[in-house]
């Protein structure tokens, strides 16, 4: 039995990193075996979150070594990558409303970084496919 965790949340976050290093996130793994690189993810406030969060993701060759959730936009760490969307927009992801990449060409989310290194992967994919594996509620 699982726990849902609000998304947006501190708790939410750590259990992310629980599930990437353990077996909802094989896949993840399997992909990332030879990734070395960070994700912000950006969740912007709007009409359902008062303030946006930022989640720091350091993600080495299959393992999420570390993650942290910063509210602080001054205290942000630089990433090799980010994904943008507003709080709704993030839901509708996680609850496969939206696709990540159909996302970005649609305007719901931006990504900043070198996207050519993300294409040849499945890294990004599998980062949202055990996302969505998690029991997560919303406000």
């Amino acid at each position: 039995m699982f726990m849902a965790y609000d998304f947006a949340s501190k708790e939410w976050l750590e259990a992310y990193k629980e599930a990437l290093n353990g077996e909802l996130g094989k896949a993840w793994q399997e992909a990332a075996k030879e990734w070395e690189g960070d994700f912000l993810f950006v969740i912007n406030a709007d009409d359902r979150l008062k303030e946006t969060v930022h989640y720091y993701i350091d993600l080495f060759h299959g393992e999420c070594r570390k993650v942290e959730m910063i509210l602080d936009a001054s205290t942000v760490p630089k990433a090799e990558f980010e994904y943008i969307g507003s709080y709704s927009n993030w839901e509708k992801l996680l609850k496969r409303e939206i696709d990540p990449l159909r996302g970005i060409l649609m305007r719901k989310f931006k990504l900043v970084g070198n996207k050519a290194k993300l294409m040849r992967t499945t890294v990004a994919k599998e980062l949202v496919e055990t996302a969505r594996k998690m029991e997560t509620s919303f406000v």
